[in-house]
């Protein structure tokens, strides 16, 4: 993660996004790639690319698991799912960045902060 921090242009992203919605983000799509995608299988590996543009940072994480569909995840916030532990990690990464999408497959995220 410093590394990736320090990569950063000066004033890319205010402060604040780096230190909540970057490190949460990156934190939250690397436990879901080592707990669902790969799980929790040692001899697995998980790749994390960053690219700097100079409208966004676009950081990608790939696990080597079957995948999932994200438009089948549940919606936590209906009541119906309020209970359900599914569906809370995937709510908030499309909430404190700018864009989430995922490959085909199900087993890559991209997650893009735009800068400014």
């Amino acid at each position: 993660m410093e590394l990736l921090v320090n990569a950063l242009p000066a004033n890319f992203l205010p402060e604040r996004r780096i230190r909540f919605n970057l490190r949460t983000a990156l934190a939250e799509a690397l436990s879901n790639a080592i707990c669902y995608g790969n799980r929790h299988d040692v001899r697995k590996v998980v790749q994390v690319r960053a690219e700097v543009r100079s409208d966004a940072l676009h950081v990608h994480v790939v696990d080597e698991g079957e995948g999932f569909k994200p438009d089948a995840v549940p919606d936590p916030t209906l009541p119906e799912n309020r209970e359900r532990e599914d569906g809370r990690g995937l709510f908030v990464l499309r909430h404190i960045v700018d864009r989430v999408s995922f490959n085909e497959k199900g087993n890559a995220v991209c997650l893009t902060l735009l800068a400014g």
